[in-house]
């Protein structure tokens, strides 16, 4: 018997990442030559084994007497696919988890991988293995069975303390769902017409035009049946801290791939404000445009522009949602905790200050900079803009209208994963002064 297609599949894209690839492109390219049926179970082997990889390699390690360093990619990447059915995907035999790890072991590293994969994947499937004592190692456990990065474990027990840092990474490692923003169509409304056409979808509380799809709906199909995007509900949240409705000429720097932008120009719609969206990369404003094709006749300019060096010259709102670490949404990139590094946080927070020197620039007397990321961390977020306005003091910041659970102190919109159950955000209002 052969290995399958899913399987083949799986260690393509593992591959790819390991390569800088993101896995949503990568697994979207594989899966276009699967059948229906695997598409949905390449997704859960794939997103799975990047999700727990450190619990994998940490339950491997026990196994791999020479240390998983000594391992062939390839190798170690089929052992993490193989380990991950074993202890997670409860509908595949624990004989087909082996054999088809077994045979795939001998494609990629011939005769000498096959017994060492072998070997680890019995021994695996016959004892399992037990999580480490959190009470004794709070941080190792969080790196190991939490399968998060050590640098940002450790930034967040020294930010938010332990038991914080413990509900971040577990809540990273739920499966996340898949939100809709909805645009001129009543959530009831919205949920009846998906339902009759068998996508299953749910009100979120508290949350006015966002619909949660049921695990194993189709966002496509979806997206086919009512207008809207795919949106978690705190960049959605961005959009409303913004406020920038009414602002006249309104532009969305860094927009790709355009939820926030085509919320921005439905808000404007009607009246006299209009709404240009860049974005330096144009295979992401190709993006921009599909999700705004879907809504006709939007106040909406896309045009391929690097935020540093705007294409405008003046502007009386600006969203700034700048590129960042995205540490708020590692439960729904998982390939991002092992992307990342301390010196991608630098190297962003530089880029950072540059896109809002740019911006700053172009904004009118009277209008206002929103400065927003995914990002959890504090050089990326307040840091950031209390760096900006001690160097700039024609801009002040100002409040906004999120709801107090999701502002802190100083008025900045905070959402956090295991706070909200929603993705990480951070926004902050910056007003030119007259």
């Amino acid at each position: 018997m052969s290995v399958t297609p899913a399987r083949v599949a799986a260690l393509r894209i593992l591959r790819a990442t390991r390569r800088g690839e993101l896995a949503d492109h990568a697994t979207d390219r594989a899966a276009r030559a699967l059948e229906t049926g695997d598409r949905a179970w390449l997704q859960e082997l794939v997103y799975g084994t990047l999700r727990l990889r450190g619990r994998l390699d940490h339950l491997l390690g026990l196994r791999v007497h020479r240390g998983l360093e000594s391992l062939e990619p390839d190798v170690l990447d089929v052992l993490r696919l193989g380990a991950y059915q074993l202890i997670e995907m409860g509908s595949v035999p624990d004989h087909a988890a082996v054999f088809q790890s077994v045979e795939l072991a001998r494609e990629v590293g011939g005769a000498g991988a096959v017994g060492l994969v072998n070997g680890v994947l019995r021994g695996l499937a016959r004892s399992g293995g037990a999580a480490p004592d959190f009470d004794a190692d709070p941080a190792k456990y969080l790196e190991t069975w939490g399968s998060h990065p050590r640098w940002l474990v450790d930034r967040w027990i020294g930010r938010w303390g332990i038991e914080a840092a413990r509900a971040i990474v577990e809540r990273n490692n739920q499966r996340p769902r898949l939100f809709l923003r909805l645009f001129r169509i009543e959530t009831a409304r919205a949920i009846d017409l998906l339902g009759a056409a068998g996508v299953g979808a749910e009100p979120v509380e508290g949350l006015d035009s966002v619909v949660a799809l049921v695990p194993g709906a189709d966002p496509a199909a979806a997206l086919a049946l009512v207008p809207a995007v795919v949106q978690d509900p705190a960049a959605g949240m961005v959009v409303g801290h913004a406020a920038l409705c009414g602002q006249g000429v309104v532009a969305d720097l860094c927009a790709a791939p355009g939820g926030k932008a085509v919320a921005l120009a439905d808000e404007a719609k009607g009246g006299s404000g209009v709404v240009v969206a860049g974005d330096r990369s144009l295979r992401r404003m190709k993006l921009l445009r599909a999700n705004s094709a879907r809504m006709p006749g939007l106040p909406l300019l896309a045009i391929v522009a690097d935020a540093r060096r705007p294409a405008i010259a003046r502007a009386d709102g600006i969203l700034l949602d700048v590129p960042c670490t995205g540490t708020g949404t590692l439960g729904r990139h998982p390939d991002a905790r092992w992307r990342i590094t301390e010196e991608d946080l630098a190297s962003l927070a530089a880029l950072q200050r540059e896109i809002l020197e740019g911006a700053a620039r172009i904004v009118r007397p009277g209008g206002l900079l929103v400065y927003a990321t995914c990002s959890l961390e504090e050089e990326e977020n307040e840091a950031q803009v209390e760096s900006f306005l001690d160097a700039h003091a024609e801009f002040q910041l100002e409040p906004g209208p999120a709801a107090r659970a999701m502002r802190d102190a100083r008025g900045y919109l905070m959402v956090t994963p295991h706070q909200h159950g929603f993705d990480g955000a951070f926004a902050a209002r910056m007003r030119r002064k007259r």
